[in-house]
């Protein structure tokens, strides 16, 4: 869908009236390949894709299969790319058939993690619980988590979507202090928009953000709660992106499909900054 020259206009002045506001948040756009593309279509993406975010004010950071993270480390050596994987257990190691340790990614030059996508918690039996231990392990190792949470499409309809994601919230950063805190990431990702096309509107997303942040201030003080960058995930695409990061509690994109497609993404990041 193009957008009218009105509606670009309103988009550009919310972002400007964004930035100006001081809140001071490095927007990161970060790509979740989920299981898609071999080590060697992973190098050739990330070559073409090096170039095109060289110079974007966005944190850009990408998670590659995990058979995929040292040829994309090789890749993005030099530039302004982050590597992330897609999870990590939270022991250091033992019979944990099919997990990846925090070590093993570090030591492969991973700097960020996601944890509790909606996919790990429908498909693999990801709980608040399980979060919560990768989170902790994953902060204690100077990784920075991105700790996804979000409401089903039933969970929405029954006007459960903010204690949902409240609960989330509460039990995925449960026993951590706001010095941690603050190093993290959060993701809203409506489960309802995941790989489906469909997209909370910027207001919605807003609202969720919004609430995110506040919850976050009555656990551990504003200064925290705006420290902490909070990503909309879900469907986000080039000719979405910039109306939703103009919403002033949006601080970036957790992105699937779109991320696969260096044009797209850097489209995306261009949209973010």
């Amino acid at each position: 869908m193009r957008l009218t020259d009105q509606e670009v206009d309103a988009i550009a002045h919310m972002v400007a009236a964004k930035m100006e506001s001081g809140a001071g948040r490095r927007p990161v756009i970060a790509g979740n390949w989920k299981m898609h593309k071999t080590p060697c279509e992973t190098g050739t993406a990330l070559q073409a894709l090096v170039p095109l975010v060289s110079k974007t004010a966005c944190e850009v950071v990408i998670a590659p299969a995990y058979p995929c993270l040292d040829r994309a480390a090789r890749a993005i050596a030099g530039s302004n790319i982050r590597l992330c994987a897609q999870n990590i257990h939270w022991e250091p190691q033992g019979a944990f058939t099919g997990e990846v340790s925090t070590d093993m990614v570090l030591d492969l030059g991973v700097t960020h993690v996601i944890v509790g996508h909606s996919e790990r918690r429908l498909f693999f039996g990801e709980t608040d619980e399980s979060v919560n231990r990768r989170t902790t392990v994953a902060l204690e190792k100077g990784l920075a988590p991105i700790v996804c949470v979000g409401e089903s499409l039933a969970e929405r309809e029954a006007g459960r979507a903010k204690d949902v994601v409240g609960a989330q919230v509460r039990g995925c950063l449960a026993g951590l202090d706001g010095n941690r805190v603050s190093r993290l990431m959060l993701a809203y990702e409506p489960v309802w928009a995941i790989g489906t096309g469909k997209v909370a509107g910027p207001q919605q997303a807003q609202e969720i953000h919004a609430e995110i942040r506040q919850l976050l201030s009555s656990m551990y003080g504003e200064d925290v709660a705006q420290a902490v960058r909070i990503l909309y995930g879900g469907s986000v695409k080039p000719d979405n992106a910039a109306a939703l990061m103009a919403e002033p509690d949006v601080d970036g994109a957790l992105v699937g499909g779109a991320s696969l497609k260096p044009t797209d993404m850097a489209a995306i990041c261009n949209a973010a900054a």
